[in-house]
């Protein structure tokens, strides 16, 4: 399963966008390290259902849109110097260990500084620059371990050492080559590499093997630097959003006093007779999402599952024609994928034994054969045959 990490400044909101995101209990309070070991639940990534171009009832969207899960972990927060021990520490920078992107949480409205103290016209640029240094520094210690002790050995072996120094960080042969051809370094020449290029290749092998996504949270304080960030950092994505309102909404589903779909733009009052203070704050709530078209929070999800990390949503069923498994189930699963993934890569992320006893597929739309290695798109409904 896809695994994301929520990583910020303490009272950045990361743990009421956890709680937002999964509905599962977590410590929110406006004081630092809240958070202090790793809390993981599930969050969703949303996409558009098969089900309604094919006219179907699959009984697994919400008004034809498909929330397939991710694993989302929430992470104490990070402070400055954390590679040399303060805070959480290199235990913080550890937490990360697992996951294939970064949410990173700021706190647009400047109302808390690095420490996650109270203060006012804080710059939150401040925030993104210290992550992502704390992170490069820590993989930079990482890097130094074999560095030091491999100038008696070919390029060659050198690659392979890092590769099996990076494995535990979901760190592979690409992402280490693409790395350092971006910092403009020579393999050849990695024993004359100075402290500035090592940290130049290390730099570069945090942004690829650690995509990630900025949420300029607390937008519904203040949006006066969201503009400011969004020019300084030109090549981010970075997303508006108000992890507060987004956990009112959700609660307020959950206790059926509205219709929310989360990443609308709108809900749907089901009580009436509500007291005066709760009808002002759902007024409030309508009145946000008008001006934003979102809270920001499903948007986060998506970006960081289809933007950042290039997937697809994938179908798999048993019967092609009536688009069901076996047990005539319409629609029953649906399936995060790489792009670039194939039939055969889709049989194994079903089951091990299926991919192994693979026999052949079908597009369920066409009933069309398709072979093993048919590259999937997004939205394949796809069926698989497989011996026993």
């Amino acid at each position: 399963m896809i695994e994301l990490a929520l990583v910020g400044c303490p009272s950045s909101g990361k743990s009421t966008f956890f709680k937002a995101s999964t509905l599962k209990d977590a410590k929110i309070a406006s004081y630092p390290f809240t958070t202090l070991a790793p809390d993981e639940g599930l969050a969703y990534a949303s996409a558009k259902c098969p089900c309604i171009e094919l006219n179907l009832n699959c009984k697994k969207c919400i008004n034809g849109i498909r929330f397939v899960p991710i694993k989302l972990w929430d992470i104490a927060g990070l402070v400055p110097d954390a590679h040399l021990g303060r805070g959480r520490g290199i235990a913080f920078l550890d937490d990360v260990r697992q996951a294939n992107a970064l949410i990173q949480i700021i706190d647009i409205s400047g109302t808390t500084d690095l420490e996650g103290n109270p203060t006012n016209d804080f710059d939150p640029s401040l925030s993104i620059e210290m992550l992502e240094k704390e992170i490069t520094y820590w993989m930079l210690d990482i890097f130094k371990r074999d560095f030091t002790r491999a100038q008696h050995i070919i390029a060659k072996d050198f690659l392979l050492l890092l590769e099996n120094r990076f494995t535990g960080l979901g760190i592979g042969k690409n992402h280490i080559n693409k790395s350092i051809s971006s910092a403009g370094l020579d393999i050849e020449k990695f024993k004359s590499w100075t402290e500035d290029q090592c940290y130049a290749f290390v730099n570069e092998l945090r942004k690829i093997s650690k995509p990630s996504i900025v949420i300029a949270n607390k937008i519904d304080i203040s949006s006066k630097n969201i503009e400011n960030i969004k020019s300084k950092y030109p090549d981010k994505i970075i997303i508006p959003a108000s992890a507060d309102i987004e956990l009112a909404l959700r609660e307020a589903a959950k206790h059926e006093i509205i219709e929310y779909v989360p990443g609308s733009s709108d809900f749907r009052l089901l009580k009436t007779g509500i007291d005066e203070k709760r009808m002002k704050a759902i007024d409030y709530m309508k009145s946000f999402l008008k001006k934003h078209k979102s809270t920001g929070i499903q948007e986060a999800i998506n970006s960081t599952a289809f933007d950042i990390l290039g997937l697809i949503v994938v179908y798999p069923v048993a019967d092609p024609n009536k688009f069901a498994d076996n047990k005539g189930n319409i629609l029953p699963d649906a399936f995060l994928l790489k792009k670039g993934s194939t039939a055969h890569d889709l049989a194994y992320a079903v089951h091990e034994d299926i991919g192994k006893k693979f026999i052949a597929a079908a597009d369920a739309r066409t009933k069309r054969n398709i072979s093993a290695d048919y590259v999937l798109k997004n939205g394949d409904v796809i069926s698989i045959k497989s011996g026993k």
